[in-house]
């Protein structure tokens, strides 16, 4: 039973958590209804610390697909649910948004949406400042230690005292001690695994060309269905870029399983085998007195090239003309199925997503409120959706924050 001694705050709407989704909500719910008192509770001693690192530090606000039925294809949980919502509110009424409050976006070749001014601190400004314009109540420092459901509002514990509302907002992202509070309350949680990571791989073939850039690959996670498509990076412990951060979010909960140790099948010119071996065929005529190893082909880095031809146990002096029936093949093994075994995982730069959260079944997303416990409402990672990275997380917060604010203000 919950025992509060001293004297409660009273707010009329208190969000946990002061990331972008919280503040997100809480600027439009104070502006649409002035009247109201709105707090937000961040544990740290300042919030929207995600908003600042995001994007390497430049903010990747959302991404420029405005089709619901295609921008919902980039969430691996959440595809179904989002559906609704996105035609409620989705890319172009983010940047609408952005540009009323003075934040000019701009899209980037790859879609990705970021402010022109390249610096998240231009995001986290400006909830700033609409948040202090409106009278937000921005607390810093108070952990929620317990929450507790009344008849008509909730009670909260924190570390720097009680506080009452009438409707409660979770926006903490992935937060273990928030989750373990709603499942203490009835909420069912979905347990996390990370789901945005890069592959760790220890292979010659990618030692010491760290920042090479595969433009156009295919990628199969090998004994399952997994496989992904587009620029594959050569980092310092492995691999990373779309093609395969794709996988780790698709691949979330099957990756978790095998405990990150697994083979990818790399098809580094999206080419079938015998057609490759064809192309290499014509050019040992073409090039015939050229080496092999300075002459690159299907437009790969000339990096890998070398690499993936030394992989294939031809001499870095060998000409064209001199390769063998085996070492053709080999080559065209490396080229369009080159075996790799990954060992671990990194975060993504500094951005944690995870696959879990709130059962996506305990919420209904006409309205973003709990089916369990009338008047409590969610936002943003703290429920089971995460997409790919490209701004997508962001645009699942916004959307999610704003719907709501109309669902808080209109009851």
């Amino acid at each position: 039973m919950f025992q509060f001694a001293t004297l409660s705050q009273r707010k009329d709407i208190i969000i946990i958590g002061g990331g972008a989704a919280g503040f997100f909500a809480a600027i439009n719910i104070a502006e649409q209804n002035p009247e109201l008192s709105v707090a937000i509770l961040e544990r740290g001693k300042s919030g929207l610390q995600k908003v600042k690192i995001s994007g390497g530090g430049r903010c990747n606000v959302t991404h420029a697909e405005f089709i619901p039925s295609e921008l919902v294809q980039n969430y691996p949980r959440g595809e179904k649910e989002l559906l609704g919502p996105f035609h409620t509110f989705m890319t172009g009424d983010t940047i609408a948004w952005f540009e009323e409050r003075g934040v000019e976006l701009k899209i980037e070749d790859d879609g990705r949406m970021f402010p022109v001014s390249n610096s998240s601190q231009t995001i986290v400004d400006c909830f700033l400042h609409e948040a202090k314009k409106h009278k937000v109540n921005v607390l810093y420092n108070h952990v929620v230690k317990s929450i507790q459901p009344e008849e008509s509002s909730f009670t909260l514990e924190t570390s720097q005292g009680n506080f009452i509302c009438n409707k409660l907002l979770i926006a903490t992202g992935s937060s273990p001690k928030v989750w373990r509070l709603l499942e203490q309350i009835g909420h069912h949680v979905i347990s996390p695994v990370p789901s945005l990571f890069t592959f760790d791989i220890k292979d010659e073939r990618i030692k010491d060309i760290p920042g090479v850039v595969a433009k156009d690959v295919t990628v199969k996670v090998l004994g399952t269905d997994l496989i992904s498509e587009g620029p594959l990076l050569i980092t310092h412990v492995g691999m990373s870029a779309p093609a395969i951060l794709k996988l780790s979010a698709f691949g979330a909960l099957t990756l978790a399983k095998l405990n990150y140790n697994f083979n990818i099948e790399v098809n580094f010119i999206k080419q079938d085998s015998a057609l490759c071996l064809e192309a290499l065929k014509d050019l040992k005529i073409q090039l015939a007195k050229k080496q092999v190893t300075g002459t690159s082909q299907f437009d790969l880095p000339k990096r890998l090239w070398k690499k993936l031809v030394l992989a294939s146990q031809i001499d870095e002096n060998t000409r064209w003309a001199d390769l063998n029936k085996v070492q053709l093949n080999q080559l065209a093994t490396q080229l369009t199925a080159a075996n790799f075994k990954v060992t671990g995982k990194s975060t993504f730069k500094e951005e944690f997503v995870t696959a879990g959260g709130v059962d996506l079944k305990d919420i209904n997303f006409k309205t973003f409120e709990s089916k369990i416990i009338p008047n409590l409402y969610f936002a943003g990672e703290v429920i089971n959706v995460d997409a790919v990275t490209g701004g997508f997380n962001f645009q699942n917060a916004w959307t999610g924050a704003y719907i709501v604010s109309q669902s808080i203000g209109k009851s």
